[in-house]
Order: structure tokens, then sequence, then C-alpha cells
């Protein structure tokens, strides 16, 4: 426990001092908490929670097309972002205009996230 306790302790008042130092020159004060985030790292996708990953792109193949309902059923690869594994689902469509790209049978790839509760393909194209 000491071990972690004395560098956070130096890193405390480190940061402390150095917002001290940028009110006596003529630059504004930043604020604690903006100094520690402009400090650390930018996470990439490797390094997100699943739960929090940018969509990426998913093969799968149109089983159906319901233009009325604005749903496609797809059979697909895991979706990562979803943390879901290959099966065939509906999912609601962000655009009617998607269900006028594609046809039944064909190869696709899109962009699935979850959207107010419902699973929604935010975009699809063909695979050719």
């Amino acid at each position: 426990m000491k071990s972690i306790f004395v560098p956070m302790t130096i890193l405390v008042l480190a940061s402390g001092q150095a917002l001290a130092q940028s009110s006596d020159s003529k630059q504004p004060a930043m604020p604690m908490q903006n100094h520690m985030q402009n400090q650390m790292p930018a996470l990439d996708q490797k390094q997100m929670p699943m739960n929090q990953m940018a969509p990426a792109t998913t093969d799968g193949v149109v089983r159906k097309i319901d233009k009325g309902a604005g749903k496609i059923t797809l059979k697909h690869g895991p979706i990562k972002n979803l943390d879901m594994p290959p099966m065939t689902m509906v999912f609601q469509v962000k655009d009617r205009a998607f269900l006028d790209k594609v046809k039944v049978g064909e190869k696709v790839r899109f962009t699935a996230e979850q959207n107010a509760g419902a699973l929604t393909v935010t975009a699809i194209d063909s695979a050719k």
C-alpha cells in the first residue's frame, strides 16, 4: 500500500505545483481535472471496454427485408462492439433508404449499434 501511496502523493504535489506556476504566468490556470486529462494518453479501441468501442463493420448476408417495418434480417459474423456472437437476427435500420441498397441473398458489410434499446443498422453496403 505504501508503494502506491508515495508515488500518488508526489504526483498530486507536482500537479499542484504546476498549477501554481501557471497561475503566476500570463496564461490562465487550468483546473486540476482538465490539466490531468490533457496529460493522459488517448485510448485506442483495443484498450476500450467492449460496450464503449466504436462500431466496426461486420460481414453478413441479407435474409429478409421488411420495408414496411423498417427492418432487415441479417445472418452475420461476430459484432464486436455489441459483444455479439455470429447468428441470424432482425435489426431496425437507421434510414429506410438502406433497404433499397441491398437485396435478399446479397453479401453485405454493415455497422450496428444499440439505439434506444433497439439493435440498429447504422450503415450498410454491398460486400461485392
